[in-house]
């Protein structure tokens, strides 16, 4: 659908011609291959992978890569608003880029040696490969101290034990490699008591001992792939280590506070879809005889829908281009994550109630983002842990 007020608004975001491409370029993709599919794959709880092998010709998943590892070496900002136009029409596809670039292959491109990079990431920034990070455990997730999968150095081996629950990207038919968070050792802080030793090590799909349990029976987020993962004697080179042994968790916070940007930009995303529906909807609906976008209880819910995708946007942007720029963003991509998902939350919310009995229907696309828009505050850190990185930020 044209939105022409959205192009009217992005004279005062200062974007360059080449970003307002690409915007035009991703926006058409979703409307005319993302959009219509997403219904069919959604009730299927199918990763199209037809869509997924297209964006990576597209280039989308190399967007912020440097080309010697087959990126196109563009901005990260430029990836988050690819992000964004993919989300408006289905989250899963947003998600699948979101994770796969941020969670896949940031890690490998931030922390991993130069023949890691050279490895996997051809492959993973042109769409023909996906990849995962496994944080995540039962008891392990905002509490790394929780982590119980064990990695022992044998023989020059990592011999690896333990499981992960809620991992993007794992478990798909394209998926190379998974980073997992283990438990390596311990050190022994200044007081003398001791704490666990974290490390980042690449486990290639297929290595024996490596399942890929059933995928989730989720609440939304259908088509994305997720999985739980048991590791049973594992064993992968001493190689395998990504990055700095004992600096596992560090490094991968430091991956989490950009996703945290595209997150950002897929909540943003998410809102602006059901602005859309609901503008269309609310023009087109007739009851006693006008459209019901002439009630002012309709008019004015669309205005404050409005104004949570421009203050979202913004934010995003904000944060975004404070990572290209190379200044301090922590604070900013708390903010970013906060305010996208919960403007995702709430224009979800509205989108149904405008559109009624249509609205509960799962073939319409409010609908599904009424679903999927609850884990964006849950995912890469909950709204409450936001809200703790910001108040720390501020000082207290």
């Amino acid at each position: 659908m044209s939105y022409d007020v959205l192009q009217d608004l992005t004279t005062s975001y200062n974007l360059s011609d080449e970003e307002q491409r690409l915007i035009d370029q991703v926006r058409d993709f979703a409307d005319t291959v993302v959009a219509p599919a997403a219904y069919e794959y959604d009730t299927k709880r199918e990763l199209p992978y037809g869509i997924i092998a297209q964006m990576g010709e597209m280039g989308l998943f190399g967007l912020p890569f440097p080309k010697e590892y087959g990126g196109q070496g563009k901005t990260y900002f430029q990836l988050c608003l690819a992000i964004e136009q993919l989300s408006r029409a289905d989250q899963s596809i947003g998600v699948t880029l979101e994770a796969g670039v941020g969670l896949g292959m940031m890690p490998i491109f931030r922390n991993g040696t130069e023949e890691q990079r050279l490895r996997w990431l051809p492959d993973l920034t042109a769409g023909r490969a996906l990849a995962g990070f496994g944080l995540t455990e039962a008891d392990a997730g905002s509490d790394a101290g929780g982590t119980k999968t064990t990695a022992t150095l044998e023989n020059g081996e990592w011999v690896i034990n333990g499981s992960k629950q809620f991992i993007t990207n794992s478990g798909s038919e394209i998926t190379s490699v998974v980073a997992i968070a283990c438990v390596t050792g311990e050190t022994t802080r200044s007081d003398g008591s001791t704490k666990k030793e974290l490390s980042a090590i690449l486990l290639p799909s297929g290595t024996p001992g490596f399942t890929v349990l059933p995928a989730y029976d989720k609440v939304g987020w259908h088509t994305s792939d997720t999985h739980p993962l048991a590791f049973t004697n594992v064993r992968v080179p001493e190689d395998n280590l990504l990055g700095e042994r004992g600096r596992g968790f560090a490094n991968f916070l430091e991956c989490l506070d950009e996703g945290r940007v595209a997150f950002a930009a897929l909540g943003t995303g998410a809102a602006q879809g059901c602005l859309e529906e609901s503008i269309r909807y609310a023009k087109s609906r007739n009851v006693f005889g006008h459209p019901i976008g002439e009630n002012q209880h309709i008019s004015f819910t669309i205005a404050r829908m409005q104004a949570r995708v421009h203050a979202a946007r913004l934010a995003y942007y904000d944060a975004a281009r404070r990572i290209d720029a190379g200044q301090p963003f922590k604070m900013q991509a708390s903010l970013a994550k906060l305010i996208c998902s919960e403007a995702a939350m709430d224009n979800a919310r509205d989108a149904t109630q405008i559109f009624g009995g249509y609205g509960f229907m799962n073939e319409n696309p409010v609908a599904r983002h009424y679903r999927d828009s609850k884990i964006l505050e849950i995912g890469e850190g909950t709204t409450e842990v936001q809200l703790m990185v910001i108040s720390r930020e501020l000082g207290f």
